[in-house]
């Protein structure tokens, strides 16, 4: 068995240094695309890429800087704090005054700052002094604050496709300085981009596992990729295929009822290094989606598990997630409200935008009330019970039924509620 004289990852030593290089993204790099014509134009405005791990932002943000020729500062935002971003700005300002060509700051996992760590970055970007690039796999819009994403683009980067990711391992055997010195026959890629789960890094990664554990001829297929794997059991990649795989076991052990099955996951999911938060969102859909109303309080436990995650850090947080997966786990199940919604909005695709009944009608002027806005309509808490018989759905559409309570003790209160009130309208 051979061994490698580079000890540099094979996933940096293939790091692409020019757009000719890069593989992937080719609505925003390739012939006419909007980053592409960013470097032709010679100036940059501050960015957000967003986009799945693994897919090439921290790679374009390198690019981006190399074909300009500015000067490059990186952060991270697990390990930097607000002073490391003031060290950065304050070298730019120096290195301003030597060129003409403002820094990039590039910020990787930009969602992990706080509000005061990208307040800091404010200034600096609004006066020029650097441009910043963030890279984020979350909504920006959530987790950006306002006023820094309104100085920003932002470049939504698509996953890689499988022809993306065969060229990459293909790019990597006949180009990388020590593979290219080794026999390996690329037989079946499946199983490498099954476990990488598209992200580029893993998948060049695994590459190297395999190549470095076996002598030559290396055959890369289904056996040996599977056979790496097999001797890595605790291998679990946060960001990969395993990763969606196990937050789906986690979901499903919780919607069946199984507590045990559900805390099992959970503790992969955290020895492997899952974001607590990643995991405590999760727990606030299934609360609805998977719960519902056969237990409200489920969701008001979720969100305070979500809240309580996001001030505890690890290790810590594990027991709230605990404490809430376990309670959701045992909690009774209905997903009446989910395929509620999902009937409603059928509907509304189907039948388009149905006019409100003028009795449902806000009359805020004189012509309104006269074309007949808000007339005959009855205000519930003038009923017995705070209730009066009406239609409140379209006339196309009235009698339709959306939502039918769970077979559980909460909702059927529920619908003996609605059948006192309603009669025959909600007779589930």
């Amino acid at each position: 068995m051979q061994t490698f004289q580079d000890k540099t990852p094979l996933a940096e030593r293939m790091r692409p240094q020019t757009l000719d290089q890069y593989i992937g993204q080719s609505h925003l790099v390739g012939e006419g695309g909007s980053l592409r014509r960013i470097i032709e134009s010679g100036s940059i405005p501050s960015m957000i890429f967003w986009g799945p791990p693994g897919v090439g932002k921290t790679t374009l943000a390198n690019i981006l800087s190399n074909e300009l020729k500015r000067p490059f500062h990186t952060l991270s935002a697990i390990s930097s704090g607000v002073k490391d971003v003031r060290e950065v700005i304050e070298k730019a300002k120096g290195q301003g005054l030597f060129g003409s060509n403002n820094a990039v700051l590039f910020i990787d996992e930009i969602h992990r700052f706080s509000k005061s760590q990208q307040d800091s970055l404010l200034g600096a970007v609004e006066k020029g002094v650097i441009t910043l690039i963030g890279a984020t796999t979350e909504n920006p819009s959530f987790e950006v604050i306002s006023a820094l994403l309104s100085r920003c683009q932002v470049y939504v980067l698509k996953s890689h496709t499988k022809d993306d990711l065969v060229g990459i391992l293909e790019q990597a055997i006949n180009q990388d300085s020590v593979l290219k010195e080794r026999k390996i026959d690329l037989e079946d890629p499946n199983a490498l981009i099954k476990y990488s789960g598209g992200d580029a890094r893993k998948l060049l990664n695994l590459l190297e596992l395999v190549v470095q554990q076996n002598d030559d001829p290396v055959i890369i297929n289904e056996t040996t990729v599977n056979e790496l794997v097999k001797a890595n059991p605790l291998m679990y990649d946060k960001d990969g295929e395993q990763h969606y795989d196990i937050i789906s076991a986690f979901i499903k052990s919780i919607r069946g009822s199984d507590p045990n099955a559900a805390v099992y996951w959970l503790a992969r999911m955290i020895e492997g290094g899952e974001d607590p938060k990643f995991i405590a969102r999760r727990l606030v859909i299934l609360a609805s989606e998977d719960i519902g109303n056969a237990n409200p309080t489920a969701l008001v436990i979720a969100t305070t598990c979500f809240q309580s995650v996001q001030v505890i850090g690890h290790p810590e947080s594990r027991i709230i997630l605990s404490q809430c997966a376990t309670y959701l786990a045992a909690s009774p199940k209905s997903n009446a409200a989910y395929m509620a919604i999902n009937h409603a909005q059928s509907e509304v695709r189907q039948s388009g935008n149905l006019a409100v009944p003028l009795h449902l009608r806000n009359a805020p002027t004189k012509l309104m009330k006269e074309l007949g806005y808000g007339e005959s309509y009855k205000y519930a808490h003038d009923g017995a019970g705070n209730f009066m018989n009406q239609e409140y759905l379209p006339n196309e559409i009235s009698g339709k039924s959306f939502y039918k309570p769970g077979n559980n003790k909460r909702e059927q209160e529920l619908a003996n509620r609605l059948r006192t009130l309603w009669k025959d309208k909600y007779d589930f």
